[in-house]
């Protein structure tokens, strides 16, 4: 696979993420937003906080200065704080993804051959971009698991419904929607 390439496909796949995880959370009270359905399980907004978090310190001068930034405070984005709500929650949220979006797309094929920082720890810029893929495919996991969760008999799937493969199979154009 050739640079452009994977640069393409990497950003589909962040999108993809983002997609599933905003179709979750759009299913899901406001009140909802904030439920821990145990004392050691975070909360929706909480993982997105975290999420947020380590988008904008991964992202924010992606190939010059190391993926964990000093004014980053990670044990915070696990707390509510104060006069957080839904709204400013969402909107860091959304101002993350545009950071880590814009990043990716600012990157050439040349780059990615480059060397960058996590915590110290030297990585090829495509593992970053798989590193941090998975970091939030874990986490965008969790955010539709609590949804469904959460959400109960109302919830719409995310993907082919059960018991659905077929009508998925025979009519992919009718059943899904580009996902990305």
């Amino acid at each position: 696979m050739d640079g452009t390439q994977f640069l393409s496909d990497s950003i589909r796949e962040y999108r993809r993420l983002k997609y599933l995880a905003d179709a979750a959370i759009a299913q899901v009270s406001t009140s909802a937003l904030f439920t821990r359905i145990d004392a050691e399980c975070n909360s929706i907004a909480v993982l997105m906080k975290h999420l947020a978090g380590n988008m904008q310190s991964r992202w924010k001068s992606f190939l010059t200065t190391d993926g964990e930034k000093s004014e980053r405070e990670r044990d915070a984005e696990f707390r509510l704080q104060p006069g957080e709500t839904a709204e400013s929650v969402h909107k860091l949220w959304e101002d993350s993804w545009e950071v880590t979006l814009d990043a990716l797309r600012s990157l050439r094929p040349k780059d990615l051959d480059r060397t960058v920082t996590i915590r110290g720890e030297p990585h090829l810029v495509t593992q970053a971009i798989q590193r941090q893929l998975t970091h939030y495919a874990y986490h965008v996991g969790q955010i539709v698991f609590l949804a469904r969760h959460l959400v109960g008999p109302e919830w719409m799937t995310l993907s082919i419904g059960r018991d659905r493969s077929a009508e998925a199979l025979n009519h992919p154009a009718s059943y899904l929607q580009d996902r990305g």
